[in-house]
């Protein structure tokens, strides 16, 4: 699989630059995250290689063991996953970035446990905007709450939002569902600057609502097994 990589990256990255020049949007204003998880530290080597520094895990145990395999690169790491309270400390010492904060308590130990001689650790607030049972995350009705409750916290830096609709293969549904993300964003009075939303199957709907992280997976590194 390696060796596809690189040409389904320049793939990914074609949808995004039309997608982003259909919304009338700058080319520069949303970036590719890639998701390896499941996938061998081979097929990071060719992503990088081909200029993919980007990269998002959903478990910890085996990104903790691809950043030991991989430490000769300069990647990003960006947690995506759902967070355990007891597995904060190893996120908030190993990851740049941390998608799918639904919880004071967690923001709470990602703070204090984020080392000294780190940057403040960018996260995100993740939405379940479609109230599913099965997913992670708060309402939109929760999200100013939460938001005001660890925006002062020290070594967090609060990016965005972050939301995975229910899948829809209905455009104009997408499209309502990432634009109420939008709003909710718009909504706090706060300096944010990041909405990551959008996968293979709704990158185009995501980005036309303002996307500025999209997360792809399978069209980079194929089928996960």
């Amino acid at each position: 699989m390696s060796k596809m990589i690189p040409d389904n990256l320049v793939v990914v990255q074609d949808r995004i630059h039309k997608a982003l020049q259909q919304a009338g949007r700058k080319p520069d204003s949303a970036r590719l995250l890639a998701v390896s998880k499941t996938k061998p530290c081979e097929d990071i080597r060719a992503a990088y290689s081909a200029g993919q520094r980007c990269f998002g895990e959903n478990y910890l145990q085996e990104a903790l063991e691809k950043q030991q395999q991989l430490n000769d690169l300069d990647i990003e790491w960006h947690y995506i996953g759902p967070i355990q309270s007891n597995k904060t400390r190893a996120i908030a010492e190993h990851f740049d970035w941390v998608h799918s904060v639904d919880r004071e308590k967690v923001a709470r130990r990602l703070s204090e446990q984020r080392p000294a001689d780190l940057p403040a650790l960018n996260i995100c607030l993740q939405i379940n905007v479609d109230n599913e049972d099965t997913k992670a995350g708060i309402t939109l009705a929760e999200l100013p709450k939460l938001y005001h409750a660890i925006k002062a916290l020290p070594n967090l830096h609060i990016r965005g939002l972050m939301a995975i609709p229910a899948p829809s293969q209905d455009v104009s549904q997408q499209r309502a569902t990432f634009a109420k993300v939008q709003q909710a964003l718009a909504q706090l009075d706060s300096d944010m600057d990041t909405l990551s939303m959008g996968m293979s199957g709704d990158l185009e709907s995501a980005i036309a609502a303002g996307s500025t992280i999209v997360r792809i997976g399978t069209d980079i590194f194929g089928a996960r097994n």
